[in-house]
């Protein structure tokens, strides 16, 4: 192939582009070059590709599996992974057939219950703790992917190289057996893609970390447990709609719902049991009659598979300044906490919302450093709370557990840590650095109305950009460069009802409710819902001012400049 420059078609969208090889090989027949390539498209993926998609940037998404997973792996989601999965998709339709969790319960072997975890709430307007089914989820985000002609999923591609330079990441990708060609170039065998910033959210066995040379941390745990999934034939005992885990050192196990329609049962694999033993379909059904006394006449296996448990946390997230792990690319955990692909789609949008920042030219590349800054200990929290209530929890030493027991039915276990906080990074701080108060915590949402007859969750009707929201409006408290700030970075300013235009009515005094809680008039929270901070009326500009440091913030280009003093 020679270096010319030809015009060709991306799903409608036009773009010029050498075909120049990236390396001297007569293999490369397609090469694109784009803002953001992202391999994988999982959970963590999906979010990625929705998100920046939807913010107009030119992406492109390798997955080396031909299409998705089509069954469930994960099973619970929290309130805030409900409203990244509403900024990613109808949301209505990803958790169309989900319910709402009131508690994780932890049992003995005897059947006692030794903690209840409260599950029951809400959060970020939706249910604190969701049982749902993954594929409606991944189904819903890949649909709304679909819709943006400035993105490109080329599934059943497997990336097979990576180069990191100075101003751009160089990726190759070739096709897996069952491999599609990629849009408008059916006789390709080899694809070159340039980007400004790589994300690599390809799982535990990341192709992206292993080609950037990333080390990994392990916390030590290295456990097997089969995962038996069924789809529920005719009503299952009550018991069956909560998550509880059965402590038992002979065996430990577990059952949770998945969603409406479906049962989940794991248990541990015992140290020489063989994986072909466990994964036979006769040893599933001995298992669930002895521990459930179910049947083929009540539940139907969909799944059944050996899976190992770990917890690792990439060295670095980052390489270079331009490629990104997230997911369990950046970290792994045990499931006891029900956050593994939460934490990924966390990763996601956090990402997302600074790319957007920087791929505009608002933002320096400083910018992206907090991303790491901001997640790493979060999710550290996170595995490390993860890794200590497994062993707690799954313990096969009987006397370890008899003592363990003992602990929890006399109230002297300690609890495990709050859930963290972002506590770092773009979050409003005190004069000694540290979080002001209502910083880096997640932002409410409620129901809404506005002037113009427009009903529903507040992201619904204003988007999920940055959002200011006030009791008593801003005027006079702004000036025009801050409100030009505000503008450039999609800043959306709504005050609870006054009969303005930017007013809306909080019907269920949600917002009310939180700037008394907090004891503040105006609050600002970031496109992932993290509060960046709160103050009362007087103190709003210095408010906006170190938001602006926050996010090195350098302007908007000349042309938006220009735009907005008309």
């Amino acid at each position: 192939m020679t270096g010319d420059t030809r015009t060709s078609s991306w799903r409608g969208f036009e773009k010029k582009e050498c075909v120049k090889p990236l390396e001297a090989s007569a293999m490369i027949h397609e090469s694109y070059d784009v803002d953001v390539a992202v391999v994988g498209y999982g959970p963590t993926g999906l979010v990625a590709a929705s998100i920046l998609g939807g913010m107009g940037h030119r992406v492109v998404v390798v997955e080396r599996h031909p299409s998705l997973y089509g069954l469930p792996r994960l099973t619970h989601i929290d309130g805030e992974t409900a409203r990244i999965v509403q900024a990613a998709a109808d949301v209505d339709m990803a958790l169309r057939a989900t319910q709402a969790l009131d508690s994780f319960k932890y049992l003995n072997a005897d059947g006692e219950i030794l903690v209840e975890l409260p599950w029951a709430g809400e959060s970020c307007g939706h249910p604190a703790h969701i049982s749902m089914y993954q594929p409606d989820i991944e189904d819903a985000i890949d649909g709304r992917v679909r819709q943006y002609p400035n993105v490109v999923r080329l599934p059943g591609w497997q990336a097979t190289d990576l180069r990191v330079l100075a101003d751009q990441v160089e990726l190759t990708a070739r096709p897996t057996h069952d491999g599609a060609p990629p849009p408008d170039a059916p006789n390709v065998r080899q694809v070159g893609i340039r980007s400004r910033y790589l994300l690599g959210a390809d799982g535990a066995n990341s192709f992206v970390r292993t080609a950037l040379g990333i080390g990994q941390s392990d916390f030590g745990v290295d456990e097997r447990w089969l995962n038996i999934d069924t789809k529920v034939l005719r009503p299952l005992p009550k018991r069956f709609n909560h998550t509880m885990l059965f402590c038992d050192p002979a065996r430990p196990h577990m059952f949770m719902p998945i969603g409406q329609k479906r049962q989940r049962f794991e248990f541990a694999a015992l140290a020489g049991e063989d994986k072909d033993l466990l994964e036979d379909r006769g040893r599933a059904w001995q298992w669930l009659s002895q521990a459930h006394g179910l049947g083929p006449d009540d539940i139907e296996i969909i799944r059944q598979v050996l899976y190992p448990i770990k917890a690792r946390m990439a060295d670095s997230w980052s390489s270079g300044g331009r490629v990104f792990l997230m997911g369990d690319a950046a970290h792994t955990m045990p499931p006891t906490m029900g956050q593994g692909a939460c934490s990924g789609m966390r990763d996601a949008i956090a990402l997302a919302w600074k790319l957007d920042l920087v791929l505009r030219g608002q933002a320096t590349e400083a910018l992206l450093a907090t991303y790491e800054a901001e997640r790493r200990p979060h999710a550290r929290t996170i595995v490390e709370t993860s890794v200590l209530l497994g062993e707690v929890a799954y313990t096969m030493d009987p006397v370890r557990a008899a003592a363990r027991d003992e602990a929890w039915l006399s109230g002297s276990m300690s609890s495990p840590p709050p859930f963290p906080l972002i506590g770092t990074g773009v979050i409003q701080t005190t004069d000694d650095d540290s979080p002001a108060p209502s910083a880096g915590t997640l932002a409410p949402q409620g129901i809404v109305s506005t002037p113009d007859g427009r009903t529903g969750r507040f992201d619904d009707v204003f988007g999920h950009s940055f959002t200011l929201v006030t009791r008593m409006g801003t005027d006079g408290l702004l000036d025009r460069e801050q409100e030009t700030f505000l503008d450039g970075i999609g800043c959306t300013v709504h005050t609870l009802f006054d009969g303005d235009v930017r007013s809306f009515r909080d019907e269920a005094g949600t917002y009310t409710r939180y700037l008394e809680e907090i004891g503040a008039d105006v609050f600002i929270s970031r496109p992932d819902f993290v509060v960046f901070g709160s103050c009362v009326a007087a103190d709003l500009g210095a408010l906006i001012a170190q938001l602006r440091d926050k996010l090195n913030y350098v302007g908007l280009p000349d042309a938006q400049k220009l735009a907005a003093t008309r």
